[in-house]
């Protein structure tokens, strides 16, 4: 009820369920951003960690040689990392998604079960690798390593960024896959590429074949990116329009993430993996140079896919962006002004006009002393001389005229008829001008 007398009690309206779970206490202030198809990638991540997985043991039990499994293994070893990673990640987006739907917004509970979520999928592919692959230390690091790799990936899956790590799964699912299909027509281009007999030209045709699948890959990926935050920005406005949505940091950082992803494997490679690595370098040098250039090849492929990954999401991003409505700005601010137009010539104008009234009121103040009126008859040309604007001069334009004379051609505009035989430098002026003017008692000079 109203304590206010006359007033009607009003319930006040249901909120919205996504404002009534941000208001639940220790729920967070916002709730974060749900990642859409996180069920669809997480199923395709997982399905290609268990392709991998399943290369990596035909190739690994095809022989019974130790040397033979060593190499393979190593071999093996960095696409089983950059896949488990993917998987691990794949599986955290799915569980932050329900996490969110049951109001869980804290980002302790949240990262923790993520971080489960991938040290599961760890498990399981590390249980996989030791029954499937056989016995020995470097089955063993390598089930190790797999298992931390897809760790890692719930670690990275625990952000609150949720539909960003959706975007770099699933880029990073479309790199794998563009690398699998050059594999596959891997000698049609070489051919393509000039690839010959001579040292040369099968090094070019190499390099090239690394870059088509490098900047491939990171154009690719960066234009999934794009669209994936994309998507999740329109269900994000559709679900609660008062959510933060991502803006262009958030499109960048995607847009790298899958050369990120490579770079971490690359480093659990030559971390966890440091063991299998060093064995399988041990038998030969040829093993230790081809384990070499096979990580030179993988490095410069990640650096390429997170450049050209993060300038295509970005410049992607920026044009969707559109300039700010207002009003242009006038190109000559200073032509308009409160009290009316104003040129550049004003002041000078208005010196000009000061100058002939002074000038006049100089003449006409002194007209009982000559000298007094030919100094200001003298100030009045040095004006005029200034301000070229005042013909005063130019008017008169005789030299011989005296200035007493031309100022009272301007007061009284009677004497405009005076010739210049009537006044002369030596003679006397006149008494009496025109009514009663006073007498002159000095001859005007020069």
């Amino acid at each position: 009820m109203s304590t206010q007398s006359g007033s009607t009690a009003v319930s006040p309206p249901d909120r919205p369920a996504v404002d009534a779970a941000e208001s639940e206490p220790g729920s967070g202030a916002t709730a974060p951003a749900f990642a859409p198809a996180a069920l669809g990638l997480a199923l395709l991540a997982l399905g290609w960690l268990a392709a991998m997985l399943w290369i990596g043991q035909a190739e690994i039990t095809s022989s019974d040689i130790n040397s033979i499994v060593i190499a393979m293994a190593a071999l093996a070893l960095p696409g089983l990392i950059s896949a488990s990673m993917v998987g691990g990640a794949g599986a955290a987006v799915v569980v932050a998604n329900l996490l969110t739907r049951r109001g869980v917004h804290r980002s302790t509970p949240r990262f923790a079960l993520a971080v489960g979520a991938g040290l599961l999928v760890g498990l399981l592919a590390a249980l996989t690798v030791t029954l499937s692959y056989g016995d020995g230390d470097s089955i063993t690091v390598l089930a190790g390593t797999v298992a931390a790799a897809a760790t890692v990936g719930g670690i990275a899956g625990g952000v609150r960024a949720v539909p960003v790590v959706g975007a770099v799964v699933t880029a990073g699912l479309a790199v794998f896959m563009i690398n699998t299909l050059l594999n596959i027509f891997k000698d049609p281009l070489l051919d393509l590429y000039g690839y010959g007999d001579t040292d040369q030209s099968q090094t070019g045709a190499l390099e090239w074949f690394s870059r088509t699948g490098s900047i491939g890959g990171g154009l690719v990926a960066g234009l999934l990116v794009f669209a994936y935050l994309s998507w999740a920005r329109r269900r994000t406005v559709a679900l609660n329009p008062a959510a933060t949505l991502p803006r262009w940091p958030a499109y960048l950082v995607a847009g790298a993430g899958p050369g990120l992803l490579l770079l971490a494997a690359e480093l659990l490679t030559h971390t966890a993996g440091a063991r299998l690595l060093a064995a399988a370098g041990s038998l030969s040098e040829v093993d230790q140079g081809l384990q070499d250039s096979l990580s030179e090849f993988r490095f410069d492929q990640a650096l390429w896919v997170l450049f050209v990954g993060a300038l295509t999401a970005l410049i992607a991003f920026g044009r969707t962006l559109k300039p700010t409505t207002g009003e242009p700005l006038d190109d000559d601010t200073d032509s308009v002004r409160p009290d009316g137009p104003r040129t550049g010539d004003d002041g000078d104008n208005g010196d000009n006009e000061n100058d002939g009234d002074n000038g006049n009121d100089g003449d006409n103040g002194n007209d009982g002393d000559t000298r007094d009126g030919k100094g200001a008859g003298e100030g009045q040309n040095a004006k005029n001389a200034k301000n070229a604007k005042n013909g005063e001069d130019a008017k008169n334009g005789e030299d011989g005229k005296s200035a007493e004379v031309a100022a009272a051609e301007r007061v009284d505009g009677e004497l405009t008829g005076v010739d210049d035989d009537e006044i002369g430098w030596g003679d006397e002026v006149e008494p009496q001008r025109r009514g009663g003017r006073r007498a002159e008692s000095d001859a005007a000079r020069p």
